[in-house]
């Protein structure tokens, strides 16, 4: 590489590192501009205003900022087993996709056993607003009316005093004598059973509207197992209603008694076998509720109940603000321990790598917003432990050259021999520690996942740091006067 294309790609890595420390930092710089602007400097009679640069804060986990921490417990009741892990994860996606619609950055949602979930919202303080905010997501459920057999077995749950009670104040009321049967036959009438179908087979929900009422409805489309189930639920039930519960109330339920009856004037009726796996949900709406349900529907409808949660905690930041003062305390005095045994044992390249650690620092916490990375306790620990392992490559490297110097070789030998030769070493030993942070990112919970991502990209960064900027700092010593002084190598 000819000493122009080498200084040019010096100067290209201190403009990306001052870039990457602007960026990760750029209150200091924002002031002097501010500092600048106000004085009102003109040139060719425009007066010069530049403009700040942009101030992206760190994301912070919820062990740094605090939150809230919500507990829920799944009905898994009408689940098949083999299903339950299949439907809880769907829960999870559902209600991760929630809480992002709501600008809710990172959060952590898992599942905890068979049928809890967990749910943590990092910088959210009000519990009540986040449980809302949640039980927003829909749960869809289709249900029918019993079989004749079914109403017969319903029947059979009512008392002779319910009946008698309901007889003597029928007569009281009209004046009019009813039967026993009459009353039975009334009060299965309504009855409701729930579906196979519910919003786990949704594909999508769109707002139309009615061709001869131009009133507007809720279109559905069901994935293609949710149609060969829509298929059969209508062929079941031709002539008869089909109720859709949205959230547990019937929206075409216009007396909201949780029965679907003749008074129920948009009750759906099933006129023939409906294939293709397309529904319209009629009802007494106006197009801002239609849009509503259509924006909720397609945000997610929950594959099963979760009611309220069964544990709600508010997370505090204090303790993890303590924590982390110490963590970036111990952080920056390991930083500098290092730099000093870099400079005391390794001399001049000590203090090329040195140099080479604070762009590596910059450029990382630039990845850090950019990307944007979840900092926890532990993702913070991820990158300390980063910094060392950039450190040891710079320490192959080195110990590599001097050994050459010693053998008599001189130094652009030296400095080419001593990278071919700890290249392995440094690829193989990354490349062990990038396969270990798959694996803990692949199985491990939250936290450990945060680890793991901070880890592995700081090992990324640390070789470019190494390999790259170290390696071309060495280069620029190449011919120069420096490189007869054998003391400072």
């Amino acid at each position: 590489m000819s000493k122009k294309k080498l200084y040019l790609t010096i100067f290209f890595i201190f403009l990306l590192a001052v870039f990457a420390g602007i960026f990760s930092y750029p209150d200091s710089v924002n002031r002097g501009i501010k500092s600048f602007n106000n004085l009102n400097v003109s040139l060719f009679g425009f007066q010069i205003q530049i403009p700040n640069f942009p101030n992206a804060p760190f994301i912070l986990g919820l062990d740094l900022q605090g939150g809230v921490q919500l507990i829920y417990e799944a009905d898994l009741s009408n689940i098949e087993e083999a299903d339950r892990k299949e439907t809880m994860d769907g829960l999870r996606d559902v209600i991760e996709r929630r809480v992002n619609l709501y600008g809710i950055s990172e959060p952590v949602i898992q599942v905890q056993g068979e049928s809890r979930l967990i749910v943590e919202l990092a910088g959210v303080k009000d519990i009540q607003g986040a449980i809302e905010m949640i039980g927003e997501t829909p749960y869809l459920e289709f249900k029918e009316m019993l079989s004749d057999e079914e109403r017969e077995e319903a029947k059979k749950e009512f008392t002779e005093e319910e009946i008698s009670q309901i007889i003597e104040a029928y007569k009281q009321q009209s004046d009019q004598e009813i039967t026993r049967e009459e009353v039975l036959d009334f009060l299965t009438s309504g009855i409701l059973k729930e579906t196979e179908l519910t919003g786990k087979y949704l594909k999508r929900a769109d707002i139309t509207f009615d061709s001869n009422t131009n009133k507007p409805q809720v279109s559905l489309e069901f994935k293609e197992e949710g149609a060969k189930l829509f298929e059969q639920i209508t062929e079941r039930n031709i002539g008869k209603p089909l109720a859709i519960f949205l959230d547990g109330q019937s929206i075409v339920d216009t007396d909201k008694d949780g029965k679907i009856t003749e008074n129920d004037l948009y009750a759906p009726t099933v006129q023939e076998k409906i294939s293709g796996g397309k529904a319209v949900i009629t009802g007494n709406m106006n197009v801002d509720q239609a849009r509503e349900i259509v924006k909720r529907l397609n945000s997610g409808a929950l594959p099963v109940k979760i009611g309220s949660p069964i544990y709600q905690k508010l997370i505090g930041p204090t303790l993890g603000q303590v924590s982390l003062e110490k963590s970036l305390k111990a952080g920056i005095l390991g930083f500098l321990a290092i730099i000093i045994f870099m400079i005391i044992f390794y001399r001049l390249p000590g203090f090329l790598a040195s140099v080479a650690l604070v762009i590596y620092a910059a450029l990382v916490l630039f990845l850090f917003k950019a990307i944007p990375v979840t900092l926890s306790l532990a993702g913070i620990g991820g990158f300390i432990l980063s910094v060392g392992m950039a450190v040891d490559a710079n320490i192959l490297i080195f110990s590599r050259m001097r050994e050459e110097l010693k053998n008599g070789k001189d130094f652009e030998q030296s400095v080419r021999e001593g990278f071919n030769r700890a290249w392995p070493s440094i690829r193989d030993s990354n490349f062990n520690s990038l396969i270990v942070c798959l694996i803990l990112f692949t199985f491990a919970t939250s936290f450990i996942k945060g680890f793991a991502f901070t880890l592995s990209l700081g090992i990324l960064v640390s070789m470019f740091s190494a390999i790259v900027i170290t390696r071309t700092f060495l280069k620029c010593f190449i011919g120069t006067k420096l490189e007869k002084i054998k003391w400072l190598w």
